[in-house]
């Protein structure tokens, strides 16, 4: 397996070049159950999910067996009470000795999400062994990045052997960016504007080349920074800037685009939006400037002229 590419339904089409190996004993598996443990908006906060049909997708199972789900509520300020654990574990169809044994496991993976920030914990399969035993035989896990601060030692494993470059540098300059496969580059401020300006891009024929949130608290270095990992994109034909100033200063963002568009000599369209705090000298920066960028203060206008740019470029 080393030095090869492991190709699967999680991986790209050509798969991801294995370069570590974990050995471990080999157990057989008798019995399979799913067993998760999620922060959930829907719950206001943890949920245990569980079922006795393991080792498939529990989406899967959702659909064809949804009787066989089981949900339960998590109280964050009071804890995985030992009546749920065992309620669980028999939800599970775990019988005799083997309900106190997985309730306690349980019990430890609930305090293992609680204390390295878990949103999720998914053990799949949960089963037992021919001779009776309680093993977590699969896990996965997701870790809270608002908690990288406190637990340093989980994300300093992170392996980013197989992550986009310009992810990589966005994390480093506080960015959230994500690769996608259009040609119109996006620079957003907050993710629910990130994903309306993803979304009516895609209403009027074009296609967005990434997510980029620039979050609230940007600097006119960030924004310089954000337009190099744009236009570092071969395939991006168009820009467009969605800005709403609610925290962020559209003066700082508008000084940024200028700034950005003299040091790298913009070659493509660049369609930008400004709105709320400071927008309106901002807007006179972008217009007086003297450079070739589009000013458009309605959304749905803007979106229209950055998928028009985009095909024409």
């Amino acid at each position: 397996m080393l030095n090869h590419h492991l190709v699967t339904k999680q991986t790209k089409a050509g798969g991801v070049l294995v370069e570590k190996l974990m050995v471990a004993e080999a157990l057989d598996i008798a019995r399979e159950t799913y067993f998760a443990i999620l922060l959930d908006r829907a719950f206001d906060g943890p949920v245990m999910i569980g079922s006795p049909v393991g080792g498939v997708d529990i989406e899967e199972v959702a659909e064809k067996q949804p009787d066989k789900i089981f949900k339960e509520r998590i109280n964050f300020e009071t804890g995985l009470t030992q009546e749920q654990a065992v309620q669980m574990a028999k939800n599970l169809e775990f019988t005799g000795k083997n309900i106190e044994i997985a309730s306690e496991q349980i019990n430890k993976l609930y305090r293992l999400f609680r204390k390295l920030d878990c949103t999720q914990l998914e053990i799949n399969p949960f089963g037992e062994t021919p001779d009776g035993r309680v093993v977590c035989f699969d896990a996965k896990l997701n870790f809270d990045d608002n908690a990288e601060f406190r637990q340093k030692e989980i994300f300093t494993q992170q392996d980013l052997s197989e992550t986009d470059p310009r992810e990589i540098k966005a994390i480093q300059l506080g960015l959230n960016y994500i690769q996608m496969d259009g040609n119109i580059g996006c620079m957003v401020n907050g993710a629910g504007l990130a994903m309306a300006t993803m979304d009516i891009i895609s209403l009027y024929g074009g296609t967005p080349a990434n997510f980029l949130d620039c979050g609230g608290n940007v600097n006119e270095k960030q924004v310089i920074e954000a337009f190099n990992l744009l236009t570092s994109d071969s395939q991006v034909k168009a820009i467009f800037v969605n800005i709403f100033g609610g925290i962020v200063n559209c003066g700082t963002i508008a000084n940024g685009i200028v700034n950005a568009c003299r040091t790298i000599d913009l070659k493509i369209p660049l369609i930008v939006r400004l709105q709320g705090t400071n927008a309106e000298k901002a807007n006179e920066i972008i217009l007086n400037s003297g450079l070739n960028i589009i000013p458009e203060l309605d959304f749905d206008s803007a979106a229209k002229k950055a998928c028009a740019a985009s095909s024409s470029s």
